[in-house]
């Protein structure tokens, strides 16, 4: 299939809807988000986490993810390829699983949730080593997933060490 050059630079709702593998890889249609859509997936999964987490136990909820980062690996390719752009900016299920995994190791306390949030944000967007290396040598769904995860690690090492001090 030909990618237009419109459906490169922004998928359409009628992109969304063409494919199951679309609609996961563009976070339900967070991504479609004109500005900053890496943001508004991270908003849109948030808002998805507490409706979703009661529905498992702790095991099961990292299994949840585990299977989302899989399943999430091959809906990226589908789309990324279809988009002409492997790590396309509408791409949001990658914040989607990082994020609900920060969440999970987070406090239920809304400060402790927006500096996860922020946090995330940060090293997302800023991508410093090795997130930065890891982003540029795998050019693939399993990539485009693994810099995410990247990024939560970060936010929980520095949500952790502010808790170690915060919380004595």
């Amino acid at each position: 299939m030909s990618t237009s050059p419109n459906e490169s630079r922004n998928p359409t709702l009628r992109f969304l809807f063409a494919h199951p593998a679309h609609l996961l890889a563009l976070g339900f249609g967070s991504g479609l988000a004109p500005r900053a859509p890496g943001t508004f997936g991270t908003l849109a999964a948030w808002a998805l986490y507490y409706p979703i987490r009661p529905y498992f136990n702790d095991w099961g909820f990292l299994l949840f993810l585990a299977w989302g980062f899989i399943l999430g690996a091959f809906a990226i390719e589908i789309t990324g390829r279809r988009l002409g752009e492997i790590d396309h900016g509408s791409i949001v299920w990658d914040e989607f699983i990082a994020i609900w995994l920060v969440l999970f190791f987070t406090p239920a306390n809304w400060l402790w949730q927006v500096a996860a949030f922020c946090l995330f944000r940060l090293f997302d967007i800023t991508k410093p080593p090795p997130i930065r290396q890891a982003d540029a040598r795998f050019k693939n769904g399993l990539g485009v997933m693994f810099d995410d995860i990247l990024a939560a690690a970060y936010s929980l090492i520095v949500l952790a060490v502010a808790a170690r001090i915060l919380l004595r």
